[in-house]
């Protein structure tokens, strides 16, 4: 055999070996990303469940039905049945729409009393659907809260948006009420939208709390749901300048 079809020969070998890697290397990447997406049985609640009611008492009045929902998707703490909660009391509210969480029952007596960490103090904030995440924080979530301050005069207005505060915990998840909001179109046409708001509360130092009420009343704020890996830290702030760097 001749060395040219030597070195034939273990080029396609080297080829075959680089595409059966391609090939290994993409099905394995499907293989994650199908898993992320395995549908799951999560427990939602139906209609609201008052705070203080059990979860058998909730599930025997059918405030609760099972959806399938993608396994990333799934909040933490979600449960597919109400087995290892159903003697305990709703701590807080629970809306319709929201994941059941395990986290959101304790025992008796309990859902009047905020888990405030020693040194700490409680806010309650109240936020939008899309600025609470779409309803996945919940009692025991650690979020990161950003916020959005406008300055300067009508004519020559800034806005800054900056992380204000990396990491703290959610005590609580309150009501849900709906406000109305009324904007106007290019033809002069009124228009209202019903959108709802939820209380939620926070356990703070004195420093974090005075940022956030101070954030609350200037501008806007916007929680991030963290998991114990999610990377965050302070700085980072975005402007118009440099929104699109």
């Amino acid at each position: 055999m001749g060395r040219r079809t030597i070195l034939l020969v273990a080029a396609l070998l080297v080829a075959a070996l680089g595409t059966g890697l391609v090939f290994l290397y993409a099905r394995g990447a499907d293989q994650r990303a199908a898993a992320g997406q395995q549908l799951v049985k999560v427990l939602f609640a139906k209609s609201q469940i008052s705070a203080g009611t059990t979860g058998s008492s909730a599930a025997e009045s059918g405030a609760l039905e099972p959806r399938e929902v993608a396994q990333n998707s799934v909040a933490k703490g979600a449960l597919s049945d109400i087995t290892a909660v159903a003697a305990l009391v709703a701590l807080s509210p629970i809306f319709p729409g929201e994941q059941i969480l395990q986290q959101q029952f304790g025992p008796a007596g309990s859902q009047s009393t905020l888990p405030i960490p020693a040194g700490k103090i409680a806010v309650s904030v109240q936020l939008g659907d899309p600025e609470r995440v779409a309803g996945f924080v919940s009692n025991g979530s650690e979020v990161s809260v950003f916020a959005t301050i406008s300055s300067g005069t009508a004519a020559a207005q800034t806005s800054v948006t900056q992380i204000l505060l990396p990491r703290v915990t959610v005590v609580g998840v309150g009501n849900t009420t709906t406000v109305t909001k009324t904007t106007t179109d290019s033809s002069g046409q009124q228009n209202s939208e019903q959108i709802p708001r939820t209380i939620l509360t926070l356990a703070l130092t004195q420093q974090e709390a005075t940022k956030i009420i101070y954030a609350t009343q200037q501008g806007q704020l916007y929680f991030a749901l963290l998991t114990p890996d999610s990377k965050v830290s302070p700085g980072g702030a975005v402007t118009s300048t440099n929104v699109f760097g």
